[in-house]
């Protein structure tokens, strides 16, 4: 009798806090494909523009995101074109709608899908990042559209002091500028014991690669998502910026058992009156 084929069964959870900021522009979703079980869409987008431009600009990302996957034909159509598809729509949206919004709207984006026995897309434009570990340790991770993304890319500042930099809020692109912006793409295979990581700069600013690993490798998904925005908090000081994440585990298994539902982890404001951290650029 021929074996099974191995599967991957996923485990994801999602997580978001408005940080010190009066409110929330950031937004992340895992969503489940409508037909093919084990398919997902995963994205987290970060707003700029003000109350109701940023948070308007990452809503549109998500609207986009879940129309189009939901028409997705696994096996069919191209997981790429779906993917450039979604960026290339958000950013006519949202460029459409800055025409009569009160504040010019942007948003960053990070958007992974995935099949069921492991075959993995993903894209990005800004500063929002995907990670892949395995056995705790970074295997790929995007490259920021930052300011100081460039400088440590040319040889003049080390990752650890990028975070850090002045200037390490300001962009070279985001979803809603005037100009198209470059739409970084690539596609991999996982295995069981993977983990994926989504999250906007209010979490990863805070953490270098090691101890994100490190906390989705040895928790499970939710109390990863608890642990990481828990310690974001802290470190900020009363000056944390939104913070949004996702976290996807995969493991090897034979049988079609449906996977654990992804509960969504949303936290008050810690603080009454709290500091405001200087936003993106």
């Amino acid at each position: 009798m021929k074996p099974a084929p191995t599967r991957l069964q996923l485990q994801a959870s999602i997580g978001t806090h408005r940080g010190d900021r009066e409110y929330q522009q950031d937004r992340v979703e895992v969503l489940a494909h409508p037909r093919l079980r084990g398919a997902l869409l995963a994205v987290v987008a970060d707003g700029m523009g003000g109350r109701s431009g940023g948070r308007m600009a990452a809503d549109q990302v998500i609207i986009t995101a879940s129309q189009l996957f939901e028409r997705y034909i696994p096996g069919a159509d191209d997981p790429l074109e779906l993917l450039r598809t979604i960026l290339q729509e958000a950013h006519t949206m949202i460029r459409l709608t800055a025409i009569s919004a009160e504040q010019e709207p942007h948003s960053t984006v990070a958007c992974v899908l995935l099949h069921p026995d492991g075959a993995c897309w993903w894209a990005h434009v800004g500063d929002s990042r995907i990670h892949l570990f395995r056995g705790g340790h970074l295997q790929r991770r995007t490259r920021d559209h930052s300011y100081v993304q460039d400088l440590v890319d040319a040889g003049e500042l080390t990752e650890a002091a990028a975070r850090n930099h002045p200037m390490s809020n300001v962009l070279t692109a985001s979803l809603g500028t005037a100009e198209d912006p470059p739409l970084c793409f690539d596609s991999l295979h996982l295995q069981g014991g993977d983990a994926l990581l989504l999250c906007t700069d209010g979490v990863w600013h805070y953490f270098g690669d090691h101890e994100l690993g490190a906390t989705v490798d040895t928790l499970e998904p939710r109390e990863a998502c608890e642990n990481l925005i828990g310690k974001a908090r802290l470190r900020a000081s009363g000056r944390g910026d939104n913070l949004s994440l996702a976290v996807i585990r995969l493991l090897s298994r034979q049988a079609a058992a449906p996977p654990p539902p992804h509960p969504r982890i949303e936290f008050p404001p810690l603080d009454e009156a709290p500091a405001r951290k200087p936003g993106k650029r």
